[in-house]
């Protein structure tokens, strides 16, 4: 048993039981962008000892139901579009503009002492902009293919060819927005506030541990389910 869990990869480990989501962000180790790693290289990369992690994921709750999460693995394309949409885009059209607003005025006051704080709203805005648009080509050009692919009976039409090419898309967007994410853990030490720290620097602080969580979630349920569901029925659709 423990070594196919280290040979699997730390994605599929998630899909298989959402709680140990929580574990892997603990430890930092990516599940979503770098879902395709086998656990052990990702162990050896963060270098954690093997047993230890091992015996946390085994006791991570099996049941979705103890867990608090659903199992999106077993979920339409449909409902899995539709969650995404109004749980996670959702959260990021109201929690951007708000990281954009503390990260600037954090700029604004703290800049001159704490350079590192005018990179930081600028990695921010950047970061806003590429998923205000990322997120309107999933609502208007992949996650209708999906819903499509997810009733049809023969292969659907489109005009962006096989679903693979806007999936591929995302991905490398997903990415960005991955290495966007590093780059504000490391200009913030690590989400770390000084201790002098005034509240809207602990409040931007909180706003992108948040804002990371939930895009780490809500990334492994597209990059780990979603489009491997979508490349595989349209792949039988094809035959």
């Amino acid at each position: 048993m423990s070594q196919a869990l280290l040979e699997s990869t730390v994605g599929q480990l998630v899909v298989e039981r959402p709680a140990r989501a929580r574990l892997f962000e603990k430890l930092g180790i990516d599940y979503c962008c770098g879902g395709k790693i086998p656990l052990g290289d990702a162990l050896a990369k963060k270098g954690l000892a093997a047993e230890t992690v091992l015996a946390e994921l085994d006791a991570a709750p099996a049941s979705t139901a103890e867990s608090g999460e659903r199992d999106w693995s077993t979920a339409s394309m449909t409902d899995l579009c539709d969650h995404i949409e109004k749980t996670h885009h959702a959260y990021l059209r109201e929690e951007l503009p708000r990281v954009e607003f503390l990260t600037q005025k954090v700029a604004n006051r703290h800049g001159e002492r704490l350079p590192a704080m005018i990179e930081v709203h600028e990695v921010a805005v950047a970061l806003k902009d590429e998923l205000d648009s990322h997120m309107l080509k999933e609502e208007r050009v992949l996650f209708p293919l999906c819903r499509k692919l997810d009733t049809a009976e023969s292969l659907p039409e489109s005009h962006c060819g096989s679903v693979d090419n806007p999936i591929a898309v995302m991905i490398a967007e997903h990415e960005d927005a991955g290495d966007a994410l590093a780059r504000l853990r490391e200009l913030t030490d690590g989400f770390t506030p000084p201790a002098d720290a005034c509240n809207t620097y602990r409040a931007m602080i909180e706003s992108l541990v948040a804002l990371e969580a939930d895009l780490h979630r809500h990334i492994h349920k597209e990059n780990n389910i979603l489009f491997p569901k979508a490349a595989r029925i349209e792949k039988l659709l094809s035959r």
